[in-house]
C-alpha cells in the first residue's frame, strides 16, 4: 500500500499537460491551425525532434507520480507511511537506486576509481565494486566479452520490441514495413519517427541489458549510479523550462502587444519597465530574489511536511522568479513587430469600421504573432534548461536535494582538476542535455517555419 503525493509541481505539470490536450482538440477545430500543424506533421526532422521530445516527457512524467510507501506495522498499530517521498521513476529504477557503491567508478568498471588501503597490510590497490561485475566472481578475463553479449542482448531486445510496434502500425494501416520506413510517404513523416524510435528502443534495451551488471554511467563521488541521477533530472529540467515559460509568456504577450498598438504613455511606461529590468544584470538579480526566498522558506519550516515539499517550493519560487525577470526580450520582440502590423491595411481597415483596440489586438495583431510567440516558447524553453545548469552550478539554482544536471555538474567541477580526472558525471549531465536542447530547437525551427505567415504565402 501507498499514499499518493501531489506535490504542486505535480500538479501544474498534469494542468499543463490537460491544457495542451484541450488546445489541441480546439486547433483540429480551426482550418489555419490545422494546415499549420499539418506542416509540422509532414516536416522528417520535426517529427523525430518530437519522438525524442516525447521520450524525455515520459521520464518526466514518470517522475512527477509521487507517493509515500507504507511502513511495516505489527496487528493493531496505525498505519503510518515513510517520510520519504519516491515516485514511479523511482520504483521502476529501484536496482540502480539501491546498488550504490563506496565512492567514484567509471562507467562499466569492476573496480574502483581510486587506490585504497587493502585490509590492515600498507598495500594499496583498487577495491572491487560491491555491486558492479560482481557477477563475473574472482574471474575477470571476460569482461570485455560479457559487457559484448550485454550489448548484442540489448540490441536484440530493443529491435524485438521495435517489430512489435511497427507490426502493429502496418496492420493497423495495411501497408509495409518498408512504406512505413520511407520518409515522406504518403506526404507524412511516420518513417523518421519509427527511425528514431529504433534508435531508441536500442539505447533502451543497451542500458536495460548493461545496468543488470555493471554501472553504465559510472558512479559519483558518494557512489550513486550516474545514470539514475540523470533520469532524474530530466524532470527538473522540464518542470523550469514548462513552468517559467508560462509565467514569462502571457506578462511578455501582453505588455509587447500593448506596447506596440496602443503607443503613447502605455508604449513609455512599458519601455521604461522593461529597460530598467534589462539593465540589472540578470544572475545578480535572480540570486537576490532566490536567497530571499530561501530565507522565507528556512523561517517557515512548518509550512512543509516532508523536505520534498520544501525542495519543491524552492523550484517553483525559481520558476516564478526566472518567468519575472526573462520576459523583457520577447516583450521588445513582439512590440517592434506590433508597430510594423498597426501600419498594413487590414488592421487600419478595422479601425475604419470602428472595431475596438482589443478586439483588434486579439482578431489581427496577435494571431501574425504566434509564430513569434511559439518560437520564442520553444526557444525560451531550451534557454532556460541552460540557465537552471548555470544557477544551480553557482549555488543559488534548486534546493541541494533536488537532482538536477546543473547539481550534477556542480558536483562533478571540482573532480575535473584531478589525476586521473573523474568525466562521466559531467558528461552523463551534458549528453541528456545536449539531447534534449537540440531536440527542442529543432522542433521549434519546424513549428516556426509552419506558422510564420510569410513562409505560407
Amino acid at each position: 500500500m501507498i499514499q499518493p503525493v501531489l506535490l504542486w509541481s505535480d500538479a501544474l505539470l498534469f494542468v499543463l499537460i490537460a491544457a495542451i490536450v484541450a488546445l489541441a482538440l480546439w486547433a483540429r477545430r480551426q482550418e489555419p491551425l490545422r494546415a499549420a500543424w499539418g506542416r509540422v506533421l509532414k516536416d522528417g526532422v520535426a517529427m523525430a525532434a518530437a519522438t525524442v521530445l516525447a521520450a524525455f516527457i515520459v521520464v518526466g512524467l514518470l517522475d512527477s507520480l509521487h507517493y509515500r510507501a507504507r511502513l511495516d506495522a505489527k496487528p493493531g498499530e496505525p498505519v503510518r507511511y515513510a517520510v520519504e517521498v519516491n515516485s514511479a521513476l523511482d520504483a521502476l529504477l529501484s536496482d540502480l537506486r539501491q546498488r550504490s557503491e563506496k565512492t567514484y567508478s567509471a562507467p562499466l568498471a569492476t573496480h574502483l576509481y581510486a587506490k585504497e588501503a587493502l585490509g590492515d597490510s600498507a598495500q594499496r590497490d583498487f577495491p572491487r565494486l560491491r555491486h558492479g561485475g560482481t557477477h563475473l566472481g574472482a574471474d575477470l578475463s571476460g569482461h570485455e566479452f560479457d559487457v559484448a553479449m550485454r550489448v548484442s542482448r540489448g540490441c536484440a531486445g530493443g529491435v524485438a520490441l521495435w517489430l512489435v510496434l511497427a507490426a502493429l502500425w502496418c496492420r493497423h494501416k495495411r501497408i509495409s514495413l518498408v512504406a512505413t520506413l520511407k520518409v515522406g510517404a504518403g506526404g507524412t513523416a511516420t518513417g523518421a519517427v519509427f527511425i528514431t524510435l529504433l534508435a531508441i528502443f536500442l539505447l533502451l534495451g543497451i542500458a536495460i541489458s548493461l545496468g543488470g551488471g555493471y554501472h553504465v554511467f559510472g558512479t559519483d563521488k558518494v557512489g550513486q549510479d550516474v545514470l539514475y541521477l540523470s533520469l532524474k533530472s530530466i524532470r527538473t529540467g522540464l518542470l523550469i523550462g514548462t513552468l517559467t515559460t508560462l509565467v514569462m509568456l502571457p506578462l511578455a504577450v501582453l505588455l509587447g502587444i500593448l506596447a506596440g498598438y496602443v503607443g503613447g504613455w502605455v508604449d513609455d511606461v512599458i519601455q521604461y519597465l522593461y529597460t530598467t529590468l534589462s539593465s540589472i544584470p540578470g544572475v545578480l538579480l535572480i540570486a537576490a530574489a532566490v536567497l530571499m526566498m530561501q530565507v522565507i522558506i528556512d523561517t517557515h519550516p512548518d509550512w512543509f511536511a516532508t523536505s520534498a515539499e520544501r525542495a519543491d517550493a524552492r523550484l517553483l519560487a525559481l520558476c516564478l522568479i526566472l518567468g519575472m525577470t526573462s520576459w523583457t526580450g520577447v516583450a521588445r520582440l513582439l512590440r517592434a513587430e506590433t508597430l510594423k502590423l498597426r501600419e498594413l491595411e487590414f488592421v487600419q481597415a478595422a479601425q475604419a469600421f470602428g472595431v475596438g483596440r482589443f478586439a483588434i489586438m486579439r482578431r489581427h495583431i496577435l494571431p501574425n504573432l504566434m509564430h513569434i510567440v511559439l518560437i520564442a516558447l520553444v526557444m525560451d524553453f531550451s534557454g532556460l534548461v541552460l540557465a537552471e545548469a548555470v544557477l544551480s552550478y553557482v549555488g543559488v539554482g534548486v534546493d541541494p536535494s533536488t537532482i538536477s544536471f546543473g547539481t550534477m555538474i556542480n558536483t562533478a567541477r571540482m573532480e575535473l582538476a584531478r589525476e586521473p580526472m573523474v568525466w562521466w558525471s559531467l558528461a552523463a549531465a551534458f549528453g541528456f542535455m545536449f539531447a534534449l536542447v537540440l531536440a527542442a530547437n529543432l522542433f521549434a525551427d519546424a513549428v516556426r517555419d509552419a506558422f510564420d505567415p510569410r513562409s505560407s504565402a
